[in-house]
């Protein structure tokens, strides 16, 4: 199990701010990624596209990145602040 946090617009599109989802033994973040988007549509997978994750609280731009059970995905979309 791992569990997925959405901020802003993609909370907006999951309906929700987390949740656990069972991706299996050497999933990546790829393959986490992929099975929340099809668990919540076009809408995600739109915002998926210009998002950056976390994994434990540590970026990753490699979304070949295998996950270990319990860990936290971040979902981040791109925001302004100031």
């Amino acid at each position: 199990m791992v569990t997925v946090r959405y901020f802003a617009a993609a909370r907006a599109a999951a309906g929700l701010p987390s949740e656990d989802i069972d991706v299996g033994d050497g999933a990546t973040v790829a393959d986490a990624l992929e099975a929340i988007a099809a668990r919540h549509g076009e809408a995600l997978r739109r915002v998926l596209a210009a998002c950056s994750v976390l994994v434990d609280s540590v970026a990753v731009r490699n979304h070949t990145t295998p996950l270990q059970p319990g860990a936290h995905l971040d979902v981040l979309p791109p925001f302004a602040g100031g």
